[in-house]
């Protein structure tokens, strides 16, 4: 179940950092920063809450 859970972060992480790249690329570098910011979040939090 484990695996399925971190597939499905990694999933949200790609996904999420594709939207922050496009954003970059339209020139909105604050936004993007700060979706990097999220994404970066999403993937280390639920490692201190879910890995033993």
């Amino acid at each position: 179940m484990q695996t399925v859970f971190f597939l499905v972060l990694i999933w949200i992480f790609i996904y999420t950092f594709g939207f922050a790249v496009t954003l970059w690329k339209g020139k909105q570098k604050l936004g993007a920063l700060a979706v990097m910011g999220l994404c970066f979040t999403l993937l280390i939090l639920p490692l201190f809450s879910n890995v033993k």
